[in-house]
This record gives structure tokens, C-alpha cells and sequence, in this order.
């Protein structure tokens, strides 16, 4: 992925969307959600061109915060193509973070997103701007559901971090950027190609950036 095409796409991506989904509701009896909802749920946003799942970052923040808390903790992997449809990704977390606040309304949720995934992410969180093709945003109260934020390589950075946008999250969110990573540490474009292996999800996990993360959210779950 060469770091000018990225650039384009992941702008390209908060620009232009695809139609969105409506969100649905799920309603559950006590007995039931007692019996079908985890403590804790990371639902995670893998980056770009990643096999679909959550990714090696959301899939070694799962395990990490399994090992710190001992808690019941699901995963949920954010169902998009992760190309450059940050549109879809976002629609798919929110519909799926509404779901679990009518379904499950104890359930601690962490979102969390790498990469594209942390673009994601902040459409939901802090920027559903009406020029993007996303029409679920998150209702207000379910802020009070989502108990963490953890964002890696986020290329929103350049603009600013997650909490200028929503301050609400500001004492739950952790937002993490490996040394040079271009994404998130902005660079002319000739550095791009030098720097890219910054980007890179063994580079955090080596750097032990989503062991910092999950102590974080180990915290406040």
C-alpha cells in the first residue's frame, strides 16, 4: 500500500459513501439477556485490506484483555469490506453497538478500531458529518454503554485527536501511533514509503502498544 494512495483513499473514504442500514432493535427478557450477554464486548474494526475478522490487533487486544480481567468478553468484528468503505464499517458498528445497548444494557462495550478500522471508528464516535453517506449514528445515551476507545494508527490524528470532536469520551479513549507511522504522524510524502513499516499491526503488537491499550481498557471494564 503506497502511503500517497492512502492518503487519497482514506479521504476519498470519509467523503463519499454507501447507503446506509437501518438499525435494529433487539428486545430480550431479563432471563434472557442474563443468559446471552457477555460482561465486556470489543467490537473492533480491522484496517485495510485485512482478511475479514478483527484483525491481528483486534484479535490480540481480545486475548489480552481476556488474560487481565478474567471477565466474560465477546468479540464482535465489524462486518465491511475494509478497502476503503469506512461508510459501511461505520454503519455496521453502530447498528451492531445499538443492538447490544437495547439487547444487553449491562454489557460494558469497548469500541476499537486499527487503521481504516480506527476511521471507522470516529465516524461513529465523533464525526457523523452529513456529507458522508452514514445515517445511523449512535444515539446519545449509548455513550453511557461504551465504558472504552481504543484507536491505532488512526489517520485522523492529522486533523486532531477523537476527543476534541467528543469530548465525552475523552477519559476512555486511548489513541495510539507507532513512531513514524505516516498514517497518524504526519509526514511530507516522500517519507511515506520509509516510514510505512510503522504502520504496520506487528509493529504495535512488537512495540507492545496493544498490551498499553488493553491495560488501559482492563481499567475501565
Amino acid at each position: 500500500m503506497r502511503g500517497r494512495r492512502w492518503s487519497a483513499l482514506l479521504a476519498a473514504a470519509l467523503l463519499v459513501g454507501l447507503p446506509a442500514v437501518a438499525p435494529q432493535q433487539l428486545r430480550l427478557t431479563p432471563a434472557a439477556e442474563a443468559a446471552g450477554c457477555p460482561d465486556t464486548e470489543l467490537v473492533f474494526a480491522r484496517g485495510r485490506n485485512e482478511a475479514p475478522g478483527a484483525g491481528q490487533i483486534g484479535n490480540t487486544l481480545f486475548t489480552r484483555l481476556q488474560a487481565k480481567t478474567g471477565k466474560n468478553i465477546r468479540l464482535y468484528a465489524v462486518r465491511y469490506p475494509a478497502n476503503t468503505e469506512v461508510d459501511l464499517g461505520a454503519n455496521d458498528m453502530s447498528r451492531h453497538i445499538q443492538a447490544m445497548v437495547a439487547s444487553c444494557p449491562r454489557t460494558r462495550i469497548v469500541v476499537g478500531g486499527y487503521s481504516l478500522g480506527a476511521a471507522v471508528s470516529d465516524v461513529v464516535l465523533a464525526v457523523p458529518l452529513p456529507f458522508v453517506t452514514f445515517r445511523n449514528p449512535l444515539p446519545a445515551a449509548a455513550a453511557g454503554n461504551i465504558a472504552a476507545v481504543a484507536l491505532f494508527g488512526n489517520g485522523f490524528q492529522w486533523v486532531g485527536p477523537i476527543t476534541s470532536f467528543s469530548p465525552v469520551y475523552r477519559d476512555r479513549t486511548i489513541e495510539l501511533c507507532h513512531g513514524d507511522d505516516p498514517v497518524c504522524n504526519p509526514t511530507i510524502p516522500q517519507n511515506w514509503r520509509a516510514r510505512w513499516p510503522d504502520h504496520l499491526a506487528p509493529a504495535y503488537i512488537k512495540a507492545g502498544l496493544v498490551e498499553r491499550a488493553a491495560n488501559f481498557v482492563a481499567g475501565r471494564i
